[in-house]
């Protein structure tokens, strides 16, 4: 199963540069946030895939303009070929945007889940918009990881983590891809391919 994961900045060579054919390998589209929504209805229009994304931070405007075609898996587990995927979308809470959570409204939407989790068997991918801390987060009040996250990483072992939400080119010097026990922890900005 192909991949595609997307993040923070749409990728000039699917969208500026696109040319036909371009999404005809990937079996899945995973955005983890802040895409514009015509983007993501751009995408899966044109590739054969499904696409799921969560909210970021500057995802706002998708109340008024939803990405068409799209499916939201915020707070849920979407089974595909398989694999379990659950959404945990928004980042920490540092002005009073919207899709902010505190620390404590994201350990309590993670609790939440427990009947779902235990029902599915547990999850195979967690796709966020911020990282857990320490891994793949940065120094700065507004791109810190959750601590919450860790946990959850911890009892239920996915074989991936997908986040946006911190980009490349502040410098902040972080790997694409870190580990944290079992889990690999990817940093989708902008685009990655990932099989599975």
């Amino acid at each position: 199963m192909k991949l595609l994961l997307l993040s923070d900045h749409e990728s000039p060579y699917l969208w500026d540069y696109y040319q036909p054919g371009r999404l005809a390998e990937y079996d899945l589209i995973l955005s983890c946030g802040d895409l514009k929504s015509s983007y993501l209805s751009f995408l899966v229009t044109m590739g054969r895939a499904p696409l799921l994304y969560v909210h970021g931070n500057h995802d706002t405007h998708y109340a008024q303009r939803p990405p068409e075609g799209c499916e939201c898996i915020e707070d849920r587990i979407y089974t595909c070929n398989g694999v379990r995927i659950l959404g945990l979308g928004g980042c920490p809470r540092y002005n009073n945007g919207s899709h902010q959570y505190t620390e404590a409204q994201m350990r309590r939407r993670i609790r939440k889940l427990w009947w779902k989790l235990r029902r599915s068997g547990g999850v195979d991918i967690i796709v966020t918009h911020a990282p857990p801390a320490g891994y793949g987060d940065a120094e700065d009040y507004a791109h810190r990881g959750f601590v919450c996250l860790l946990p959850l990483l911890e009892r239920y072992k996915p074989k991936y983590l997908i986040h946006g939400h911190v980009h490349p080119t502040y410098g902040a010097g972080n790997p694409r891809v870190l580990q944290y026990g079992e889990t690999t922890i990817i940093n989708a900005y902008e685009r990655y391919v990932l099989e599975i």
